[in-house]
């Protein structure tokens, strides 16, 4: 069965690239991207470009101009981050069907985990974000809740035969218990949710010249702040105590941390792991992902799935993490 992104050649690349008016020296590197495609392009006589194809249907137009508006708003209060580039005006193009965007390329390499230097300089720029990010909501933009990130994520699960049968009534079993747990933190935890960058882990925070900057706000949605903090937290619990208090010295130059949004980290954790296996249900009919995730759907990694829920619902009922 076909999918909307073999049609998407190298010359279809180029040309939607040079119907801009630029002048393409015909090098094109495909990047690690899955949910949409992403390449480097060469330009003559000039610095090579990253154009973004998004995945037909995925977002509506206004969904992405509203990515690309709270973007330019960061780069214009001086948050540091990859913002597309406008051409007469517009940053968001459409060629043979597909829509996308170009952006400066702009390397870097990702944080340490639990270098604590980094963390402190990382909340800065999260504490600098978040501050942009409270000021208005998104119109277009899901927000990250229950019902879609987890519910909606079980549903697809058992819905479409991925988990094996021998493994169905314990899988099932073990994520109706952690949902149940998620919507009893939810329910006791005062939260307010605001512009986030929405997957916001260590790759989407590129250091360059000693300077952080972020990248990809593809997944930019409402939810709460701890949200994009979580993530950079790893280790044993003493660890991630010590990682929390320099990540929150930083960021609260800049943004007012509830502390009480802490007790959402495990919560959030949760969700996001039912809501990856989800999205590799949903992506399956797309070639690419049979070829690289070709273990999705093996019993061995619904048993590990069923084990990693089990060890989630024990951090559940463990006592949350804590400023001090």
């Amino acid at each position: 069965m076909s999918h909307p992104f073999d049609t998407l050649t190298p010359d279809l690349v180029l040309d939607a690239v040079e119907s801009l008016g630029l002048l393409s020296d015909a090098r094109v590197l495909a990047l690690n991207s899955y949910e949409n495609r992403v390449y480097q392009i060469g330009i003559e006589g000039e610095q090579p470009l990253i154009a973004k194809f998004y995945r037909p249907g995925r977002w509506t137009d206004a969904a992405i101009l509203e990515e690309h508006s709270f973007t330019a708003e960061l780069a214009d209060c001086d948050v540091p981050v990859v913002a597309p580039i406008a051409h007469e005006g517009r940053t968001l193009f459409e060629h043979q069907g597909f829509r996308f965007t170009l952006f400066p390329r702009r390397g870097g390499r990702a944080p340490e985990p639990g270098n604590l230097d980094q963390l402190y300089r990382l909340g800065q720029l999260l504490g600098r974000l978040h501050a942009v990010g409270s000021t208005r909501p998104f119109e277009h933009r899901e927000a990250l809740g229950i019902d879609n990130f987890g519910h909606a994520s079980l549903d697809t699960l058992l819905a479409g035969n991925f988990v094996p049968a021998s493994l169905l009534p314990a899988f099932e079993s073990v994520a109706r218990d952690v949902l149940k747990r998620v919507e009893d933190a939810y329910a006791r935890t005062p939260h307010q949710n605001i512009r986030l960058h929405g997957d916001c882990h260590p790759g989407n925070m590129m250091c360059r010249d000693e300077a952080y900057h972020l990248v990809d706000l593809d997944d930019c949605r409402m939810g709460p702040a701890v949200q994009d903090l979580w993530m950079m937290l790893a280790g044993s619990r003493e660890e991630r105590l010590g990682q929390l208090a320099e990540l929150m010295d930083g960021y609260n130059e800049f943004h007012d941390f509830d502390p009480r949004q802490l007790a959402l980290i495990e919560p959030l954790r949760a969700l996001r792991q039912l809501h990856y296996s989800a999205w590799l249900a949903r992506r399956w009919d797309d070639p690419a992902f049979p070829r690289s995730f070709p273990w999705f759907g093996q019993e061995r990694y619904w048993g590990d799935q069923i084990l990693a829920l089990r060890e989630q619902m024990a951090a559940l009922d463990e006592a949350p993490l804590k400023l001090f």
